[in-house]
């Protein structure tokens, strides 16, 4: 019996070793490729073409303004050993300079992807995965089919995701109807068909005067709804909405802004069902 237990423990013995020499003889992953974005919109889109390639950290929160935002140590140190780090070139990044002069990275590669409109609808938001994809596949030339298979696969889903909103939008008549905006939800709302009669900026820079011009304008115009941006301000416009007898809603600009919002889609989702919730009001 000792002689069969004995036997037992020597061949388990025997197996971990061979699992053991099996294991150090196949070669480790490559190490991913660390990526730093200022935004969640740069952020979900390296995520989904980058997959199990990159290692993502993303600076602001997606429901606070970028130019409202205090950098982490931990995000200065994620900075540090990063190889690609993407940002929009938008003024509220000012916190940028600082943080790259913190994170003393002479190896990183800093990528401004500028385009003129709002991320949020469907053709910005596709040219931003254009040059995501095209930036990854230089920086990891080894990965650049990978990258460019996933960019394709999600363009098609934007084109698509963008189609069934855009006739849901339509089915709703929303041509028909006048909004007052945050400027940052000017771009959004007109690709979604609505007619922009004014827009009006961050609360700090609206004054009573202001407030006044453009509630005098709604009602003239006879505005149906105030939009208001979530990082901005979400009740900004509520009482300009009151008081030109409208409804008030509250949109996001970046992807994870809304709890269950963190890929574009889900985030586009929201909004139009927020605007079509709002115009059942």
């Amino acid at each position: 019996m000792k002689k069969l237990y004995f036997i037992s423990v020597g061949l388990l013995i025997l197996s971990l070793l061979t699992l053991l020499a099996l294991s150090a003889c196949r070669p480790a992953p490559p190490p991913r490729l660390r990526v730093v974005t200022t935004t969640s919109l740069l952020g979900s889109i390296v995520e989904r073409v980058g997959k199990e390639k990159v290692e993502v950290t993303v600076i602001t929160a997606p429901a606070t303004c970028p130019g409202e935002y205090d950098v982490k140590p931990s995000q200065i140190e994620a900075t540090a050993k990063a190889k690609l780090f993407f940002m929009h070139g938008w003024p509220g990044e000012a916190f940028v300079e600082g943080l790259l002069e913190a994170a003393k990275n002479p190896d990183l590669r800093v990528e401004t992807i500028k385009l003129k409109g709002n991320w949020m609808t469907p053709p910005i938001q596709a040219q931003g995965v254009e040059r995501v994809a095209a930036v990854l596949g230089e920086v990891d030339p080894a990965n650049k089919d990978f990258y460019q298979a996933n960019a394709e696969a999600l363009l098609k889903s934007i084109q698509s995701k963008g189609k069934e909103l855009k006739a849901k939008l339509e089915a709703a008549k929303v041509g028909e109807v006048n909004v007052i905006c945050m400027m940052y939800q000017a771009g959004f709302l007109k690709w979604a068909g609505f007619n922009v009669v004014a827009t009006y900026p961050r609360p700090a820079d609206l004054t009573p005067e202001k407030v006044k011009e453009l509630v005098d304008k709604g009602r003239e115009a006879g505005v149906a709804l105030v939009v208001d941006n979530l990082q901005s301000g979400p009740d900004a416009g509520v009482q300009m909405a009151q008081e030109m007898g409208a409804v008030h809603v509250t949109l996001s600009n970046f992807p994870g802004g809304f709890e269950g919002t963190e890929t574009w889609e889900k985030a586009i989702e929201r909004n139009v069902e927020l605007l079509l919730e709002a115009l059942g009001k």
